[in-house]
């Protein structure tokens, strides 16, 4: 197993979030690749080249930045449930999000309705709060993925204007310290 040594791993009461390894890349392209999983963001499964681009982000932005994301795991099984993390992606968007980290999450479908969104998103706040200099951070949410809406809400973010990513109309919350 090669990569994710310098990712601090993060423990909640069901899931483990550590970071992501060479051997985990088929489990991101399998999640990637759904269509389910990408209809609120672009709606187009990603290609094998996307996915590696993707999880080659996913990895640099802990060395470069001090954050990034995890891969999550069910912590009695082991089994892939998603990725949760921050990341500055520097997506050209109106407005543009600045230098606030962006916390995004994503969870294979047959892991969907078991609130480990939530639980993954909550721990990954309370680790950055322990490890930023600041508290607060944003999400862009598609104004039709009223499940992601609702993680948010429950993890304190706050609604605070439309924008617009790649021609499409997103939510972007916020959550202060």
């Amino acid at each position: 197993m090669t990569g994710g040594s310098s990712v601090p791993i993060v423990e909640t009461g069901r899931l483990i979030l550590r970071g992501h390894t060479l051997d985990d890349f088929p489990k991101t392209r399998e999640l990637w690749a759904d269509a389910a999983v990408v209809q609120h963001m672009g709606g187009k499964p990603q290609t094998l080249e996307e996915s590696w681009a993707r999880l080659l982000r996913y990895v640099g932005h802990w060395p470069l930045l001090g954050f990034g994301y995890w891969l999550v795991e069910e912590k009695a099984t082991g089994e892939f449930v998603g990725e949760v993390g921050f990341a500055d992606f520097k997506r050209e968007m109106e407005p543009r999000l600045g230098p606030i980290p962006e916390l995004g999450w994503v969870l294979a479908p047959a892991k969907h309705g078991n609130g480990y969104a939530t639980e993954a998103a909550k721990a990954a706040i309370g680790w950055a709060r322990e490890h930023f200099g600041s508290s607060n951070f944003v999400c862009i949410i598609n104004p039709e993925n009223l499940a992601s809406i609702k993680v948010a809400r429950k993890c304190g973010f706050e609604e605070r204007q439309m924008g617009t990513y790649k021609g499409r109309p997103v939510i972007i919350f916020k959550l202060d310290a």
